[in-house]
């Protein structure tokens, strides 16, 4: 397993000149001022151009909610109530609890209606981390601290199971594998020292992934749609059977019979041909 480690930018950067950005936030309609927020960063500026954006993006939100989250918590130990009230603090802690026990059910409830819709990397952009694939690889991202050093992460990468996480904290990733991968062909890396990379070099390169670990959210693999140039990139063999897997599932998607299905009922068409005194009317194609 390859390890590379973070690199330092060059603190010397060009002046950019200021834009002005005018808008003011309704309450009652905050996405709409974040989509002028959007419209006016991909007029002045190349954001839209990142192949990273929504990981990114999703990051900032989360890292900006747990921000206000915490102060929050703040306000309120700061609030009525003597210093240090024992059980005060208690209530809190309960209350807090039953929170997060909430919304863990929600989110499980959420998951039994079955397979997600994939994100533009062919993967899913969850809570703690984010993933894309191609036929051969998956590669991972997970948000971490700003500045933090690659001393600090905990990766383990075996052909069945992932650890990521940060030393001294309980693990971001912990779980087996969806499938196995060639542990000597994977490589974590720290980008920006603001994310963790990793790189999964699939065993089974005639498959999608439906997840990185088991247990996780699941994509509905019908829907994922690799792209063209990626395509003209594979061996002729390989890129046959991704065509023939990528017609099999839109085929099934709308009912339709697969290819294997439709090379059967060819095959019994010319049966039929070439024995035109056979009765086939109770006929099966299994």
């Amino acid at each position: 397993m390859a390890i590379i480690s973070e690199y330092n930018e060059q603190d010397n950067k060009p002046a950019v000149s200021a834009k002005h950005f005018n808008a003011v936030l309704d309450p009652a309609n905050p996405l709409g001022f974040l989509e002028a927020v959007f419209e006016f960063l991909g007029r002045e500026s190349d954001i839209f151009k990142s192949d990273s954006l929504v990981r990114d993006v999703n990051a900032v939100v989360r890292m900006v909610k747990d921000k206000l989250e915490t102060e929050e918590r703040k306000r309120k130990d700061q609030g009525p109530g003597l210093p240090g009230n024992p059980e005060k603090k208690l209530k809190e802690d309960v209350t807090v609890k039953e929170t997060k026990t909430e919304g863990v059910k929600e989110a499980m409830e959420e998951d039994k209606k079955g397979p997600l819709a994939p994100n533009i990397g062919n993967g899913l952009d969850l809570d703690n981390y984010s993933w894309g694939q191609s036929i051969q690889e998956v590669n991972v991202t997970i948000p971490v601290p700003h500045g933090t050093k690659s001393k600090f992460i905990v990766c383990d990468i075996k052909k069945n199971h992932l650890t990521v996480g940060l030393k001294g904290q309980p693990p971001i990733i912990d779980g087996e594998l969806y499938q196995p991968v060639k542990v000597d062909d994977c490589f974590w890396s720290l980008e920006d020292q603001k994310s963790v990379s990793v790189l999964l070099t699939k065993k089974d390169q005639m498959d999608w992934w439906k997840c990185v670990v088991k247990g996780e959210p699941e994509l509905n693999t019908q829907k994922v749609e690799p792209e063209s140039s990626r395509l003209s990139d594979l061996d002729p063999e390989t890129r046959s059977a991704v065509e023939k897997m990528m017609f099999d599932q839109r085929q099934k998607s709308m009912g339709r019979p697969t290819s294997d299905d439709i090379q059967k009922q060819e095959v019994l068409k010319k049966f039929m041909a070439q024995n035109p005194g056979m009765d086939f009317s109770r006929a099966k194609i299994s």
